[in-house]
């Protein structure tokens, strides 16, 4: 569930039977939940504008989902086997690095 590039973490509780939503994503923390598909989405919503709106009271900039840019510092010798390895799959350095960290996040 993503609303204001804000993305959700949803999961059913069965023993209060209610949807439970988490924000994912950022170090602060919202939570939410409903009963039904639509109420879930709401409280989502207005938790997200609630976040807004308080950071904004309180003079804090409000948390961002990552941007997808990364800068990394390695090694020379890292550096320059990657690329190699990179280039010998037939790959850009960043589309090898994705696929790395990719495989590594989903283990």
């Amino acid at each position: 569930m993503t609303y204001k590039r804000y993305t959700a973490r949803i999961e059913f509780d069965e023993r209060d039977n209610i949807f439970i939503g988490k924000v994912i994503g950022i170090a602060d923390s919202i939570t939410f939940h409903g009963e039904t598909v639509k109420e879930l989405r709401e409280d989502f919503q207005a938790a997200i504008d609630h976040y807004i709106a308080d950071c904004a009271a309180t003079g804090r900039l409000p948390l961002k989902a990552a941007s997808g840019k990364m800068m990394l510092r390695v090694s020379p010798e890292i550096h320059a086997r990657a690329l190699t390895v990179a280039k010998a799959s037939g790959k850009s350095l960043n589309q090898w690095v994705e696929e790395v960290l990719d495989k590594a996040v989903h283990q």
